[in-house]
């Protein structure tokens, strides 16, 4: 497990591209039966990404947590962004279809993955907090998850939300997740831009063509960064820094926040035009 560091914003500003890359992207998540996870300073989150392929893949134990098992004091989101997949947790096996999603409570001990096809494998996406209380297990499609149309095609943003685990769906201690899907010939995600200093947020990109990128825009609105994402790969949001992103194509993305405030619309928004 790569462990990952906080970052100031006097840091960032001077940092170059291969610094930005070091410190908040996250690549090379989903190979063949591998679990592979990034432990990030920023409110103690795990990311992390599975795709079996041949195989059912454990989550394992890691050293650096100090504890009996994995979610021994954390909980865990899932979700899907590949084929059909299943996830057995002490015994239960739940499935998962593209786009559908997990949660699994703090005492959760022996968790696996596996795929229904290894000519189309799931693609699992990870993301644990810790955890003080304990929820029960809960899996939601996502025809479940309310999906709620923004945007406008006028402003290449028109796209589905999709709200997974937060303070209406899915209970959890800290973990809010869910995932935007962007409309075909829509380009821009998350606008207007905000900040939420009482919580860190993650974003998986996904359905990203191999040809294309996302332009993923960070830092203070005085001072902004870009980071080049490609598919399958997440970026690392500090609770200081804005966070979003136009792409040459359309795509989908997971998004993910822990910390002090589990309120999915607590935003500071930024306007457009004083963003530099």
């Amino acid at each position: 497990m790569q462990i990952r560091f906080q970052n100031s914003p006097n840091e960032v500003k001077g940092m170059d591209t291969a610094s930005l890359r070091t410190n908040f992207h996250v690549g090379d998540l989903m190979q063949d039966d591998q679990l592979n996870l990034v432990y990030s300073h920023f409110d103690r989150v795990i990311i992390g990404g599975v795709k079996p392929v041949q195989q059912s893949v454990i989550l394992r134990n890691e050293a650096e947590l100090r504890a009996d098992y994995f979610l021994e004091r954390r909980e865990l989101g899932i979700i899907n962004t590949g084929g059909a997949g299943t996830v057995t947790a002490d015994g239960v096996t739940y499935s998962l279809n593209k786009l559908d999603a997990l949660y699994l409570g703090k005492g959760t001990k022996a968790v696996s993955f596996s795929s229904v096809s290894a000519k189309e494998p799931a693609v699992f996406f990870l993301l644990s907090a810790p955890a003080h209380h304990t929820y029960p297990n809960r899996s939601m499609t996502k025809e479940e998850a309310s999906p709620v149309n923004l945007g406008e095609v006028t402003t290449s943003n028109q796209r589905t939300i999709y709200k997974y685990i937060h303070q209406e769906g899915i209970q959890s201690c800290q973990l809010v997740m869910g995932l935007t899907v962007l409309s075909h010939g829509s380009v821009w995600n998350s606008v207007p831009p905000h900040t939420h200093t009482r919580r860190m947020e993650v974003y998986f990109y996904f359905d990203v063509p191999e040809q294309h990128r996302v332009f993923h825009f960070m830092g203070q609105p005085t001072e902004t960064r870009h980071i080049v994402m490609a598919n399958h790969e997440a970026v690392i949001s500090p609770p200081w820094s804005m966070h979003f992103g136009a792409g040459t194509s359309s795509y989908g993305f997971i998004w993910g926040m822990a910390g002090e405030n589990y309120t999915f619309t607590d935003m500071d928004p930024v306007a457009i035009a004083e963003i530099r």
